[in-house]
């Protein structure tokens, strides 16, 4: 099981239709660093977009295909289009910059146009993953024909998407069992949090079997967001999922870097880092101001002293409890 991160074409919705050279740098230094490999980048609109769509953004596909290419190496970097957009040349030029995948995005009922697009990315030698759009518009049963149908015209991992953020975790999870039933491939989820539901969603789709939940980092994406690459990150975490994940790397990354960077656009996630922790550990809200006087006096990291306190005491630690923790720490 892998969190697939999208804030660098999803979450560029908040700012527009991409992010700057200096977010795009930061994230993927930020996203690697912290053990998440799977990435989408780009257009928020896919690639081809600018041309096709007037979709405007700071840097060309092949300018943002160039930012990546020094990370190839350490990661499997590529980018969403549309399938009507997957023309020969654009999926040549994601081929010739090094992008280790395309993504082919169709609304749910397209599955059979957009067979083309898939043959397209396969015979370049990429690998083809698949968004099912708005996949709510069809019944657990058709969309799960239909990706059998997309299995076998050459596609290599599948993501249905909640694209209204409208669904359910049953619902989620029914869908997601439909589909394992009928292909082989990896099956992913990708849910907005229109309903608030997004990381309820995620958690009911790895239950069900998803082998990859579409995530963005602090929330960024079109509309309400979707399921927070942190949030996901912890909870399936302490679910025994992610052991190559760095939680603490990335929630620091968020705190020191990426949330002050995104002020200049007005944007604070719906959970912040901090709150994230007292959540996952159970530390009451309270016990907040001596824990940070605490982890600051002995130099420790904040984040580490609430969770190893609170396997001790969630109920009342003491100043005593909290300063032997720090020590241990250090």
């Amino acid at each position: 099981m892998k969190l697939f991160d999208c804030t660098l074409r999803d979450g560029a919705n908040v700012v527009g239709n991409g992010f700057s050279r200096e977010l795009t740098l930061s994230m993927l230094k930020g996203l690697i660093g912290s053990g998440i490999t799977e990435i989408e980048l780009g257009n928020a609109k896919g690639l081809g977009a600018a041309e096709a769509m007037a979709a405007d953004a700071p840097l060309s596909d092949a300018e943002y295909m160039e930012l990546a290419a020094p990370f190839q190496s350490k990661a499997n970097i590529g980018m969403f289009v549309l399938a009507p957009l997957a023309s020969p040349e654009r999926v040549a030029l994601a081929k010739d910059k090094g992008l280790a995948f395309l993504r082919v995005g169709a609304a749910a009922g397209d599955g059979a146009k957009s067979v083309g697009a898939v043959q397209a990315v396969k015979a370049a030698g990429l690998v083809c993953r698949y968004s099912m759009m708005k996949g709510y518009l069809l019944s657990a049963e058709e969309l799960a024909e239909e990706a059998a149908l997309l299995e076998r015209s050459g596609v290599d991992c599948i993501t249905i998407m909640d694209s209204a953020g409208t669904m359910f975790p049953d619902e989620v999870g029914r869908y997601v069992r439909a589909m394992k039933e009928k292909v082989k491939i990896p099956v992913g989820f990708h849910g907005h949090s229109n309903l608030g539901l997004s990381q309820a969603n995620a958690l009911a789709a790895v239950a069900a079997g998803a082998e990859e939940i579409d995530c963005g980092l602090l929330g960024m994406a079109r509309s309400a967001g979707n399921c927070a690459t942190e949030l996901a990150a912890v909870t399936l975490q302490k679910e025994g999922y992610l052991p190559e994940v760095d939680a603490y790397g990335l929630l620091s990354y968020l705190d020191n870097e990426l949330i002050p960077l995104m002020r200049e656009w007005d944007y604070r996630p719906a959970v912040m880092p901090v709150d994230l922790v007292l959540g996952y550990s159970g530390c009451h809200s309270s016990f907040l101001g001596q824990l940070r006087q605490v982890a600051e006096a002995k130099d420790v990291n904040l984040y580490k002293l609430i969770v190893e306190v609170s396997r001790i005491d969630r109920k009342a630690p003491s100043v005593e409890l909290m300063e032997r923790t720090a020590a241990s720490l250090r």
